[in-house]
């Protein structure tokens, strides 16, 4: 019964993390990390040993890495410098103190200031940061499918 229990607030810190990956602001791989890690506690850590959580920590910040990959690439891709490419990683990460505006505007803010500081073509600034938001919504199907490898990769471990 315990690990009936234990499986349920697993499966509710996966909602919530997959929900925090579609709506950014809630750290979506920490907390399906998290999830497994309370699974643990609670039902044991026979199923689930330390190098399963060391390896499903490691693909959260893979999955988290993704983000800012995605983001910097997108403007790289539209034509942006490499201050645009810092520009877009430095705003994602500040935009996460400003939840939920930040992570939106951040990228798309941080590479078209960067891109500005170099050049002074307005229309290039304006490509950069568009091409850093897309690559950090473009991160998203990425995102979701390791996400996805983590939770199937739980569930068959422990069954």
């Amino acid at each position: 019964m315990i690990e009936v229990i234990a499986l349920i607030i697993a499966f509710i810190f996966f909602l919530a993390g997959l929900v925090g990956t579609l709506f950014p602001g809630m750290p979506g791989p920490p907390l399906i990390w998290a999830g497994m890690l309370v699974y643990g506690f609670i039902a044991g850590f026979e199923d689930i040993g330390a190098a399963f959580l060391v390896a499903q920590a490691l693909l959260a910040l893979i999955v988290m890495g993704v983000d800012y990959l995605f983001s910097a690439l997108g403007s790289r891709v539209f034509g942006g410098s490499k201050a645009a490419l810092w520009g877009a990683a430095l705003g994602l990460l500040i935009g996460l103190f400003f939840f939920p505006y930040g992570l939106l505007l951040g990228p798309f803010l941080g590479a078209a200031v960067a891109e500005l500081l170099v050049r002074s073509k307005s229309d290039q600034v304006l490509r950069s940061g568009i091409g850093a938001t897309l690559g950090f919504w473009g991160a998203l199907p990425i995102k979701l499918a390791l996400e996805a490898v983590m939770i199937t990769w739980f569930i068959i471990r422990i069954f």
